[in-house]
């Protein structure tokens, strides 16, 4: 599983890579005119990628089996947070999410995510058999899905929060969990989050967007209409790196939620599918890694961290293409964001670790088996 960890590492060091090229060409023209500096965005953009990078490599390093052991209380202390956020947050967009702690800010459901997945994982695994009752077992593990999720709901951020019940629910019934059970959450939460979207102006206009544009043909709003403008721009091959003419203040968000079109107007459709296939390549290479791990524990987080990336990646393609009402989800990499990038490398880490620990599981029981022939 060696191999599977060095090509997790080769995929996600080259999209980090892009996005650094991306951003300073999508967002060159923004900071010229808002701070007259075409490098401001994109020096904010290159710290938290190197933070990124620091926090991929300690990951790494750090035995994965080690984080369950503080999965719960981690658990509350981001229910802590998520609450503290919704009263003393710093509004964006018409949403709470961003905690400012002085000498920086970040959005406490990115950590929260991840946290969420060791702890299910490590739930799952401790429960066994008894995640298939509902009582005993898969009751306790939902709760917890509710409760960051929930919390995540009500900022509003509609997107990330539906986002997490669906990989919440997908860790469950890959960890054993009864399907009429998942199916009998999945109802619960398709009414509680619908209700919840549309409580909230900015989601429910958003949604209403959609659904018009579906009905009567035409545009779901502004940013898609500017987003299809640059593929369609970008041809077959892309007009090549710093051509973009949609990030010359005609696309929003050229730099952040939307910045696949730029990459689809300056690198074309081949770009645009190679990009895609890196993150399935990703997406691939953990689930075999998942596949191979020893421990359930180790399993489930190998998995729940590669659906989790393929699965925020294609869902901002969707949305970048119109396929999908708009939201606030950052391409995993690549979108200029706060601490997104960082917790995202931080997910990898662990992925990395799972595989090589494994990998070294499997020679040391090799070596085993060669001295007892």
């Amino acid at each position: 599983m060696k191999k599977y960890s060095i090509i997790i590492l080769i995929s996600s060091l080259a999209l980090l890579a892009l996005g650094l090229i991306m951003v300073l060409s999508a967002s060159s023209a923004y900071s010229y005119s808002k701070f007259d500096n075409i490098f401001h965005l994109f020096n904010s953009h290159l710290l938290k990628a190197l933070l990124g990078l620091f926090s991929l490599i300690v990951f790494s390093i750090i035995p994965y089996q080690k984080l369950k052991d503080y999965s719960k209380w981690a658990m509350i202390i981001m229910a802590g947070l998520l609450v503290v956020t919704l009263f003393v947050s710093h509004p964006m967009k018409g949403a709470g999410r961003w905690l400012n702690l002085g000498f920086f800010s970040f959005q406490p459901s990115d950590a929260a995510k991840i946290v969420l997945f060791v702890h299910l994982a490590a739930l799952i695994e401790r429960k066994g058999e008894d995640i298939k009752d509902l009582q005993k077992g898969y009751l306790t593990a939902f709760f917890w899905i509710l409760l960051i999720s929930g919390l995540i709901l009500i900022q509003p951020n509609i997107s990330n929060g539906t986002l997490l019940i669906l990989m919440g629910l997908s860790i469950l019934y890959v960890g054993g969990a009864q399907l009429k059970h998942i199916l009998s959450s999945v109802v619960f939460c398709l009414f509680a989050g619908g209700a919840v979207a549309m409580l909230f102006p900015h989601s429910r206009s958003r949604i209403l967007g959609f659904t018009n544009s579906l009905q009567n043909g035409g545009d779901i709003n502004i940013q898609v209409k500017q987003a299809l403008y640059g593929f369609g721009s970008g041809g077959l091959f892309g007009m090549g790196f710093g051509n973009s003419r949609q990030s010359d203040l005609f696309l929003p968000e050229s730099y952040g939620d939307f910045i696949f079109s730029i990459l689809g107007e300056e690198v074309g459709f081949v770009g645009a599918v190679i990009v895609l296939l890196v993150y399935l390549t990703i997406f691939i290479s953990g689930i075999i890694i998942a596949k191979n791990t020893k421990d359930k524990y180790g399993q489930l987080l190998a998995f729940a961290i590669s659906f989790s990336i393929v699965i925020y990646a294609f869902v901002n393609v969707a949305v970048t293409t119109g396929l999908f009402p708009t939201t606030g989800l950052p391409l995993p990499f690549i979108s200029y964001g706060g601490t997104s990038i960082a917790f995202v490398c931080m997910a990898v880490g662990i992925l990395i670790n799972i595989g090589l620990s494994n990998a070294k599981l499997n020679s040391e029981a090799a070596k085993m088996k060669v001295k007892t022939a």
